[in-house]
């Protein structure tokens, strides 16, 4: 390779400075990044920087998004995880752990229980920039899933899941309390779909291609502990109101959630106890108008709602779950 196409010193301040004026918040940590990917080459650094500044996600550059420890590996047409989406997966991981500590057990033959209510809201600490599962973890995910599908795990579905992040994350959670759990996921976008299938095969996950409840397997009709719903809850009208990184390199069907952001939400809702096992919860990301709306939702599906929020996330967590 030619001398000028390496990358000098003193260019990633240069990057800094193009993103900075393009409007990017995290200038610095994006150039750092974005230089670290170009691998040295000052051409692919410049393609990458232009399309950065012409609005393509940082993560669809990157090829991955980091989303409560993990790695997570997303792309061109395929939803981006929000970091706000952690309070959704602490919460659900504080069902599981206080359901275990309800029992006195803490092998992880108790994962054969359902998930009850959690003692408290305290989210997890998240370490940013992990590149990797905690130490032992990634050992455990693999013996796991090459075991096969075990009746006693809990069950957990990551519906509308995108990239996988939110089932990824939280069976990775999961995984270093050494709780192996049954983990499937579904997505209406095949691009989605072969994402996360990257993501969550590697941990015994299976994802599946259609709308909703749809391509579930129907063994799993009312043995769903953990419903995780990462539905669109952006109202239309509100669509050409979000950045472009979102609205035009992200799929519509990711986004959009009808007039009042809930048209997907009450499909859910309407359908989920036929899928929850006794006990089981549902839980959906909403807006903070949006949650006495769900909350009455779930109230006319028979599910007792619970809403769940988040100052440091800034997110709104509505859970629904199942009579016993």
């Amino acid at each position: 390779m030619r001398h000028d196409d390496h990358v000098e010193v003193g260019v990633s301040g240069d990057v800094a400075a193009r993103l900075r004026a393009a409007g990017c918040v995290f200038a610095e940590d994006e150039a750092r990044l974005l230089t670290e990917a170009a691998g040295g080459s000052a051409v692919e650094l410049e393609r990458l920087v232009s399309q950065r500044v012409s609005g393509t996600p940082l993560e669809h550059l990157l090829g991955w998004a980091e989303f409560r420890g993990v790695r997570v590996a997303v792309g061109p047409g395929v939803f981006v995880p929000r970091q706000r989406s952690v309070f959704l997966v602490d919460e659900a991981l504080a069902l599981v752990r206080h359901s275990m500590r309800a029992l006195g057990e803490d092998a992880p033959s108790a994962t054969a229980t359902r998930p009850g209510t959690p003692a408290s809201h305290t989210t997890a600490t998240r370490t940013p920039h992990t590149t990797a599962a905690p130490s032992g973890t990634e050992a455990f995910l693999d013996g796991a899933a090459r075991s096969g599908p075990q009746p006693n795990r809990p069950v957990i579905v990551d519906l509308c899941c995108g990239s996988g992040a939110l089932g990824l994350a939280l069976t990775t959670a999961l995984a270093g309390q050494d709780i192996p759990v049954d983990l499937h996921a579904a997505d209406i976008e095949p691009v989605a779909v072969a994402c996360a299938r990257r993501n969550l095969a590697p941990i015994g996950g299976s994802v599946y291609e259609g709308d909703l409840f749809t391509p579930l397997p129907h063994h799993l009709r009312g043995r769903v502990d953990i419903l995780l719903a990462n539905t669109p809850y952006v109202p239309t009208a509100h669509i050409a109101d979000m950045p472009p990184e979102a609205r035009d390199h992200e799929p519509r069907s990711a986004l959009d959630g009808g007039p009042d952001g809930l048209d997907l939400f009450r499909r859910v809702a309407a359908e989920a106890p036929h899928w929850l096992a006794p006990g089981g919860h549902l839980l959906v990301e909403t807006s903070t108008e949006q949650a006495p709306t769900a909350t009455a939702i779930l109230t006319t599906h028979g599910l007792t709602p619970r809403l769940a929020e988040s100052e440091e996330h800034y997110a709104t967590v509505v859970i629904g779950t199942c009579p016993e």
